[in-house]
């Protein structure tokens, strides 16, 4: 499982098998992630989105994937 989450971004809206996954690999491994997403050149890419906005967005495509 640590496998198929070591290619995954972190998400605001996790799926249970990602809360799985990344519980099972190591504070280092969790740190080298987040890292390795920091690092990334859309970390660096600024937005107009609000907070609030982007918790909308997470929020709806959560709800879009519960519905099927």
């Amino acid at each position: 499982m640590a496998d198929q989450f070591a290619n995954t971004l972190p998400s605001a809206a996790p799926t249970e098998a990602g809360l799985r996954a990344w519980k099972t690999l190591s504070r280092g491994e969790q740190v080298r992630l987040y890292r390795g997403l920091f690092a990334h050149p859309d970390c660096n890419t600024f937005t107009p989105d609000t907070a609030n906005d982007i918790l909308f967005a997470a929020r709806q495509r959560v709800a879009e994937r519960s519905r099927g």
